[in-house]
């Protein structure tokens, strides 16, 4: 039976506590909880119902975390990235989402073993010094990605409606109440409606895919690894936005808090359970985000780098090129609609990532609606500002630094979080094992060295 004690929750483990388990759990109860109004709601199929009910049980949170790695960052980066460099950085995508498995696999491991998210694991551990850097670059990565998502969705409100793009970034803002509205009905409708918005995602790309017809050896032949991508400036550039754009840092946070949502058994046994179900969930939602990224950065590779259109760089001109150029009329229709429901998604994920932070490291004690207006609000203003300052010019410039930032904040989530789930007096036997390790700090390693190199060739130049 594992030392760890179990997260309040409807299965109390009757096995007593160690006293250094004590302490990395010690905030726990109902106001230790991560996200304790939906903490342990979600019921799971009885046992013996057949594997497949009881994993569409766990099917949910990945795909929540799936949308902060297609969100309108990634729709820059990718396109600047197939319109310069046609199929090559497909290689970089799809290394990426490889470390995007690992790493979220390692989030929702700290969550169900621990019952603390990640930021709530920082503040028990950590020197407040530290942790209160962290919570700083934490909200500079949000405020980053809320950047890339509220202009992004500002810009398809536009593309569509022609609503102008300050209005647009301040209509955006009302995916708080879309979290309070879908939160008070159940955390099953949350998912249910992020869900929703990623089929239609996946549709409108598909449809864009079969119109582009690419041509499959080159697309092949892109996802295998050049050395050019790390010698070359200008690739190295848009290949660190992508890494940024693809391994959200505040999505390591959320992770760690929503796979607590799922009424599993606090013991051994159903933690180990819901480990299998909770990392198939994300490797399978996390494939369709690869696909998606990919689509865009294929279709962008198709439609401008072979046909002389190599400065595409705007979401805009894209949008206005994508019909002609494929000669399918719905072509940019469906390219605006589907950057509407990705900016959408990622807003509504991102004001539920900006509330686990905040709660997380500081633990405020507001009531619940009140945490979400704040945290919204002040990952917004900048961006409302920058929005007013910059309007329809350099917006695809702004998106692709904002996942450069992303990327330069990595290594704040990333280790503490390979920390964690390494030491086994915090996660007993559930301690990930030697090769494991390695691995994860092998991914460390390479984000570190990227955000060097980035930092040099800036610096230098």
């Amino acid at each position: 039976m594992s030392s760890l004690p179990p997260a309040r929750g409807t299965h109390p483990d009757p096995a007593p506590p160690g006293p250094k388990a004590r302490r990395f759990v010690r905030a726990l109860g109902s106001e230790g909880q991560s996200l304790p109004e939906v903490f342990s709601s979600v019921r799971l199929a009885p046992e013996g119902s057949g594997w497949i009910r009881r994993f569409l049980s766990f099917v949910g949170p990945g795909y929540m975390v799936a949308v902060g790695y297609m969100d309108p960052g990634n729709w820059a980066t990718d396109l600047q990235g197939g319109a310069q460099f046609g199929y090559t950085l497909l290689s970089v995508i799809m290394i990426s989402n490889l470390m995007a498995i690992l790493l979220q696999a390692l989030a929702a491991r700290l969550g169900i073993v621990t019952g603390r998210d990640l930021a709530q694991a920082c503040r028990d551990h950590l020197p407040p010094a530290l942790n209160l850097v962290l919570w700083l670059t934490c909200e500079l990565a949000i405020i980053a990605c809320d950047l890339a998502e509220v202009i992004g969705t500002a810009v398809a409100l536009q593309l569509l409606f022609h609503i102008p793009l300050l209005a647009g970034a301040l209509i955006s803002a009302f995916d708080a109440l879309i979290v309070l509205f879908l939160m008070n009905r159940g955390f099953r409708y949350l998912e249910s409606f992020i869900i929703a918005l990623l089929s239609i995602i996946a549709l409108c790309f598909t449809a864009q895919i079969v119109a582009a017809a690419p041509p499959v050896a080159e697309v092949l032949a892109g996802f295998i690894p050049r050395a050019e991508i790390v010698t070359h400036p200008a690739m190295l550039y848009i290949a660190i936005g992508i890494i940024g754009a693809t391994v959200m840092p505040h999505n390591l946070y959320l992770h760690s808090s929503i796979v607590q949502t799922r009424d599993y058994p606090r013991t051994e046994t159903g933690r180990r359970e819901a480990l299998r179900w909770a990392t198939l969930d994300s490797t399978v939602a996390l494939m369709l985000a690869l696909f998606i990224n990919a689509a865009i950065l294929i279709v962008s590779a198709a439609a401008f780098h072979n046909t002389g259109h190599q400065d595409v760089a705007e979401i805009e001109d894209a949008y206005r090129l994508l019909s002609p150029i494929l000669g399918m009329g719905m072509a940019s229709t469906l390219f605006a609609v589907a950057l509407l429901a990705a900016g959408t998604n990622s807003t509504v994920t991102g004001t539920l990532a900006g509330q686990i932070v905040m709660e997380g490291f500081l633990h405020l004690g507001l009531p619940h609606w009140a945490r979400r207006l704040v945290t919204r609000g002040l990952a917004i203003l900048p961006v409302v500002v920058v929005t007013a300052l910059y309007g329809n010019h350099g917006v695809g410039t702004l998106l692709i630094f904002s996942q450069v930032v992303l990327s330069l904040q990595l290594p704040f989530a990333v280790i503490p979080l390979v920390m964690f789930v390494s030491d086994k007096r915090k996660m007993g036997q559930f301690t990930i094992g030697t090769p494991m390790k390695l691995l994860s700090w092998g991914v460390a390693g390479v984000i570190l060295l990227l955000n060097f190199k980035l930092l040099y060739d800036t610096l230098m130049s």
